[in-house]
């Protein structure tokens, strides 16, 4: 599965951006897909993740409430809404996914086989 995130660029705090990750490959119907960002010196953080028939939506729970995750699996694309953007979002955004994985480790950067280009979105406040 090959992915590309984009979507990123430069936003107003309070303002939205969508993020896209597309997959090409292979179908990614029977992936879960998750975001994660990373900002300089610091590791890779969980944002969102999605399972394959989007009956599971996990968030970090700093960021539920302003971030949603969605999958439209149909074009092999998940998506990433986010409102109320703050300057500590600013980060280097990554969509990642795999075919096997569990629950417990949906929140794991580790437990992704396959990793996005990423897309930068920086917020100013």
């Amino acid at each position: 599965v090959q992915l590309q995130a984009f979507g990123g660029g430069s936003a107003q705090a309070g303002h939205s951006l969508r993020l896209s990750c597309t997959a090409s490959g292979r179908t990614f119907r029977g992936y879960t897909i998750g975001w994660f960002r990373q900002v300089p010196g610091k590791e890779r953080e969980f944002v969102a993740a999605v399972k394959w028939n989007s009956r599971g939506t996990y968030y970090a729970d700093s960021l539920r409430g302003r971030f949603t995750i969605s999958r439209d699996n149909d074009k092999n694309t998940v998506y990433l809404q986010m409102n109320n953007l703050k300057p500590e979002d600013t980060a280097v955004y990554y969509c990642a996914a795999d075919g096997t994985i569990i629950q417990s480790s949906i929140r794991d950067l580790r437990a992704y086989d396959y990793w996005g280009q990423g897309t930068q979105v920086t917020v100013s406040s």
